[in-house]
């Protein structure tokens, strides 16, 4: 039995077998996390590794039934540890009775940045990401201020985690292969358990700036100001110029002229 891949769930399998230890092997249980969940397995070409793996307790999330079918009859090991959901429409919280477990995975392209948001968002159950992604995502997420590369999705992950871009992953070692390359990346979670402002504000401000990222920031947050004008250097900057801390700057500095709003 074999699974033909899906294009309608943006199958793409890994098949080069070194290429799959390799991946594993950037696998690092940061914060001595020995959880892992692997998100659309497939036939479990990177299962199979991160299996080999002694100590770790790998459970799998896979939408296909045709790649659950699979798994369940190809891999005993993954025996009542199969999760036949959709990760976007799962309660992540109890999927190991509450303790902490890192994602990784060859991370569907269509929901790649959803899967970040999901787990930005469980940031507290999820010390680590890695995995595969589009190798313009994985740049994005990865990308360091200053750069057209840079933007929402760069600011929003490294507000809580140390991003590194490991390889690139060429287009043939897929079936079928992709029209784009595929970077792997490792996201780990930095010391920041909460933002020094309010995030709520702070990712408003963010998607703001950027939704206008040719425009200083003054322009792009004017609807934020309320018609307070306030000389500051920050407002003569693109978005892309600023760090995460200089967003919580920014952030707090808003929300001291809207008090109460």
């Amino acid at each position: 039995m074999s699974v033909q891949p899906k294009k309608h769930l943006g199958q793409h399998f890994l098949t080069d077998k070194n290429m799959c230890r390799k991946i594993a092997d950037q696998f690092i249980e940061s914060h001595d996390c020995h959880n892992v969940l692997e998100i659309g397995p497939g036939m479990g070409a990177l299962t199979d590794f991160l299996l080999k793996r002694e100590g770790l307790n790998v459970k799998v999330m896979e939408i296909d039934r045709d790649s659950v079918a699979y798994l369940e009859e190809n891999k005993p090991k993954l025996k009542d540890k199969i999760y036949s959901a959709d990760f976007l429409k799962t309660d992540i919280t109890q999927l190991f009775d509450g303790e902490p477990f890192a994602v990784v995975g060859n991370f569907p392209y269509n929901i790649s940045s959803q899967i970040i948001f999901k787990c930005i968002e469980n940031r507290d159950l999820v010390p680590e990401i890695m995995g595969m992604f589009q190798k313009e995502m994985a740049e994005r997420i990865a990308e360091k201020p200053g750069t057209k590369v840079y933007g929402i999705i760069s600011v929003l992950t490294q507000a809580f985690y140390d991003i590194e871009y490991c390889f690139t992953v060429d287009a043939q070692m897929f079936n079928p292969p992709p029209k784009v390359q595929s970077g792997v990346i490792r996201c780990v979670r930095n010391s920041t358990q909460k933002l020094a402002c309010d995030e709520k504000l702070f990712i408003q401000i963010v998607k703001a700036s950027f939704n206008q990222r040719r425009k200083t920031i003054r322009n792009s947050v004017k609807g934020f100001l309320k018609g307070n004008v306030v000389e500051d250097q920050i407002f003569t900057l693109r978005p892309e110029r600023l760090s995460v801390e200089d967003f919580v700057y920014l952030t707090n500095l808003i929300e001291k002229l809207i008090p109460g709003d």
